[in-house]
């Protein structure tokens, strides 16, 4: 056992994998400290997946107390990580620890993955109070943080027509253009980001007037 903790933190990235690997092959609750603490620090994308991987493999029971203590860190990727595994673990007991102040976390990457923890997590009843806190974040960040958002809003379905009619009558234009390209993805799925955003920013710009005779 303990060599195989020793390869979780080896030079190697190659032999740092093969460690997560053997651990979630043969899963045993006395690795799941380890693995999470390892989660928190580990820089490769490719051992945190296989680390999660190796959680997952663990009874909830064990793990999800355990990640929710980990969502306090002050380490970004140590939430981050957390939320991750939680949403692939996807034990809805773990739904109160994604918290408002995690939905909008100052890290992006935090806040990210906490939508989508979010989503995978929520019970139906709190699909509407979820999708109006996730509208406050419109016009946040880069493209791939805006994007993430509407992925995520779009994955709650049809309880986000409210807020995204609400928000495209912000008086920030980023705001309305951002939900506008979230309600173009939900009317069809099969458009891309880039040209729904476009799309809405054309709109946007027509002003209101114009958008009601467009609408006509």
């Amino acid at each position: 056992m303990n060599s195989v903790i020793d390869a979780l933190a080896a030079g190697n990235s190659s032999v740092r994998l093969k460690a997560a690997l053997a651990i979630g092959t043969h899963p045993e609750p006395g690795f799941v400290d380890v693995l999470v603490a390892r989660c928190g620090i580990e820089p490769d994308f490719f051992v945190r997946d296989m680390l999660t991987w190796a959680l997952t493999r663990l009874p909830p029971d064990i793990t999800v107390a355990k990640l929710r203590a980990e969502l306090r860190s002050g380490r970004a990727q140590a939430r981050s990580q957390a939320l991750h595994t939680l949403s692939k673990i996807g034990d809805r007991d773990a739904w109160p620890a994604i918290t408002r102040s995690l939905l909008h976390d100052a890290d992006d990457e935090v806040a990210r993955t906490a939508w989508r923890a979010a989503v995978v997590l929520v019970p139906d009843e709190e699909k509407e109070a979820l999708a109006a806190e996730l509208a406050t974040q419109f016009g946040r960040g880069d493209r791939e943080v805006r994007l993430s958002l509407s992925r995520a809003l779009i994955a709650l379905g049809d309880v986000v027509e409210p807020v995204l009619h609400t928000a495209m009558t912000h008086h920030d234009p980023a705001v309305r253009a951002h939900a506008g390209a979230t309600q173009r993805l939900l009317l069809d799925p099969d458009a891309g980001f880039d040209l729904a955003v476009e799309a809405a920013r054309r709109v946007v710009a027509l002003g209101p007037d114009r958008q009601e005779s467009t609408a006509c």
